[in-house]
């Protein structure tokens, strides 16, 4: 089952960004930097990043949903048999374990794998 976890925006004007969001929810980030910021929505984090020329082994700065999923290689697994395409196959990364595929208008989407309650 997915559940949508995350919106994430990228922008050049992370302080411009971040005021329109501020004003558009009436509520404060959560948490700010000089290059990102995060709302929450209910459960749903807005994450602002600043844009950034991706070097040849990082993910492209793009607008992305995130949703989280109990165990994303599992899911890859499941999309291929409903014919769908993962581009990035899943692997680890700082905030966790991702893969990400397209929507039919190319619109990047990252499935994240829920962290385990230990």
């Amino acid at each position: 089952m997915l559940h949508l976890t995350e919106l994430a925006f990228f922008t050049k004007d992370v302080a411009a960004l971040t005021a329109f969001y501020q004003k558009l929810l009436d509520a404060s980030p959560v948490a700010e930097s000089e290059g990102m910021a995060i709302f929450m929505i209910g459960q749903t984090k807005l994450f602002i990043h600043k844009t950034y020329e991706p070097n040849a082994d990082e993910l492209p700065p793009e607008n992305h949903l995130a949703f989280t999923v109990e165990n994303v290689d599992q899911t890859c697994a499941e999309m291929a048999q409903k014919g769908l395409a993962v581009e990035v196959e899943p692997q680890d990364y700082y905030w966790g374990r991702s893969a990400y595929l397209r929507d039919p208008d190319g619109q990047l989407i990252e499935l994240i794998q829920a962290e385990s309650k230990a």
